[in-house]
């Protein structure tokens, strides 16, 4: 039998969550090399949950294997951002579409207070992720399909890392934006809340590119050039 921590999750599950926030609150780097004895000492557990932990994190494309048996966090270039962001674009505009008229209205309801209480530039960011998380999942769980959900939620995970080596700082701008398509799925005009999302996606990747564009530094040229037409 599994072992499990005192609240019942198991020791894999735990490694899994904690790894999960270490990489997107960007206390692991992407590239960094997970050397599996320190990490496991530093969780207080062996190393075979966390083995277990690692081989779902790459099955969730987290982080990739890196010669032998070691693991790295997964890096995501500029380029692979953007691809997968066009393929956010036009699908989640139609999960959208199709979802609305099933949504609950409590759901909603309770989402778009969540989302209003948030106060851009305070508080935990955890927050603002939690909420981010929230409402791009919300719409999957009611489209009924689960290969585009999937899709979706594998795109999600690339976005999420490219923005966790790169904040680009738009929470201001994700709060409106997230407040403008709950309100049209709360009104249940489907195709204006579709139109909302693509239109949140794309403004999305209009505000990295200009901030890849005009940073300085290192970082900023090398993602630029990776973003540049030959």
């Amino acid at each position: 039998m599994a072992r499990q921590t005192r609240s019942g999750q198991s020791l894999a599950d735990f490694a899994q969550g904690r790894l999960t926030r270490l990489i997107l609150d960007r206390e692991l780097a992407a590239g960094t090399t997970i050397v599996e004895e320190r990490l496991a000492l530093s969780l207080d557990i062996s190393r075979t949950p966390l083995r277990e932990a690692l081989a779902r994190m790459e099955a969730e494309g987290l982080v990739v294997k890196s010669g032998g048996r070691s693991y790295q966090v997964r890096l995501v270039t500029a380029p692979e951002f953007f691809q997968s962001m066009r393929v956010r674009e036009l699908l989640e505009r139609e999960i959208v579409q199709v979802s609305v008229p099933y949504l609950p209205r409590d759901a909603l309801d309770a989402l778009r207070a969540r989302i209003a209480a948030l106060v851009p530039g305070q508080g935990d960011s955890h927050l603002y992720w939690q909420a981010d998380d929230a409402l791009h999942s919300l719409f999957p769980a009611h489209c009924d399909n689960p290969v585009m959900a999937g899709v979706v939620h594998d795109m999600r995970i690339t976005a999420r890392l490219f923005e966790a080596s790169n904040p680009f700082g738009r929470a201001q701008a994700d709060q409106r934006e997230h407040l403008a398509i709950l309100d049209a799925a709360i009104a249940t005009d489907a195709s204006a809340a579709g139109r909302a999302m693509a239109r949140h996606i794309r403004n999305l990747q209009q505000d990295v590119m200009k901030s890849l564009r005009h940073g300085t530094g290192a970082r900023a040229a090398r993602l630029a050039a990776e973003t540049a037409t030959p």
